[in-house]
């Protein structure tokens, strides 16, 4: 077949929506990590996030905020997002007071509270599609939740069974000021003026899409166990999907044109990030050599629009129908990238706005 790579293949969908398949919430969230020494005195690391894309980090020694994008400088101007931070200090002070006075806990309740106390912060604002949005503020502590704010009924809730949780949402609750102000900050000043602007002066980045491209090569074996018939030869058809954004996407095997569903011979990677902020994923189908069947990988994007990318396994009996499919979709727009790719690590050389999917055939595992 390499007369022919790469070959792409791109059809249309008429009773797609890509708006429904792919949409997702959006989410800003301020990420903190808390140590008291004493009541007195906390260290601070703290980073903002839009999506998977950091947006600003804290210093700790001096409180000042670094910008990864002018474009968030210029937002946190119109936000105050000094303001912000001024208030967040005084939580830090109210939260370390109002369950622990003493900064130890009374013996009483089971347990004893040492130094350094480190306690770790989730707050910011869920968008989702229909236009609504949400507010939220988790508190953990030892590596799991704690407490989590219930933004409208302005409660403090325990996340764990625990006597530290109980104890903890408790004292928080007592403070009524407190709990009216977080309501504020996040369903006002966070979901409905910091995310808003944010996304107004970021929109170059944030709703950026990458036409997506399809290669197709050929890999060096990939050899493992079948996991349905251990005991039998079999071929790993490897799919591997790179340089894409936004990140929801749809990537699937089709077996004589029907969906192959979940099961044991079909692995698929978590959608995963890349340097240059774009995102890769690997789908990876067991199949018996020579069972008859043709298989292709299908990847559905936002920046497809009702178009889904199209590209048949390797081998010689799908070389006719996929010069007639060509032929038929001449007027369509056609696509090529050749990427080097060895199993399901990434590619080289991917832009941001370029989207890679790599299918590979590969040898029985064991002699017939």
């Amino acid at each position: 077949i390499s007369p022919l790579a790469p070959l792409v293949i791109s059809f249309l969908h008429p009773f797609l929506s890509p708006s429904s398949l792919l949409a997702e919430p959006q989410i800003i969230q301020y990420l903190l990590t808390s140590q008291f020494a004493n009541i007195s005195s906390a260290e601070v690391s703290s980073m903002a996030l839009i999506g998977d894309i950091p947006i600003l980090t804290l210093d700790s020694a001096n409180w000042s905020i670094h910008f990864y994008w002018p474009w968030v400088s210029q937002a946190a101007a119109e936000s105050d997002v000094e303001k912000l931070m001024s208030q967040y200090k005084i939580g830090l002070r109210n939260f370390i007071r109002f369950p622990c006075p003493t900064h130890s806990w009374d013996l009483s309740t089971g347990f004893a509270l040492t130094d350094p106390l480190v306690v770790q912060f989730r707050a910011g604002c869920v968008l989702y599609p229909n236009t609504t949005s949400q507010g939220f503020l988790n508190v953990g502590w030892r590596g799991k939740d704690l407490v989590a704010f219930e933004v409208d009924k302005q409660h403090w809730e325990a996340q764990q069974p625990s006597q530290v949780a109980e104890l903890v949402s408790k004292s928080l609750n007592k403070n009524k000021s407190v709990r009216v102000l977080l309501k504020h900050l996040l369903s006002i000043w966070v979901c409905q003026s910091n995310f808003p602007t944010l996304k107004r002066y970021g929109r170059e980045i944030l709703e950026r899409q990458g036409e997506p491209t399809l290669t197709l090569q050929q890999p060096p074996p990939q050899l493992g166990p079948s996991p349905a018939s251990p005991d039998l030869p079999h071929l790993l058809l490897v799919c591997h999907v790179t340089g894409f954004y936004p990140r929801p996407i749809s990537v699937a095997w089709l077996r004589d044109g029907q969906e192959v569903p979940p099961g044991p011979v079909l692995n698929s990677s978590p959608i995963l990030p890349k340097a240059d902020l774009t995102h890769q994923l690997c789908s990876v189908l067991a199949v018996a050599p020579r069972d008859g069947h043709s298989y292709v990988c299908r990847v559905r994007h936002q920046s497809l629009g009702t178009r889904s990318l199209l590209i048949p396994w390797g081998r010689s009996s799908t070389i006719g129908i996929i010069v007639a499919v060509l032929l038929l979709l001449a007027t369509a727009s056609i696509y090529g990238h050749v990427g080097q790719s060895r199993g399901c690590s990434s590619s080289s050389s991917v832009g941001v706005n370029s989207l890679t999917v790599i299918t590979a055939h590969t040898y029985p595992l064991q002699e017939g």
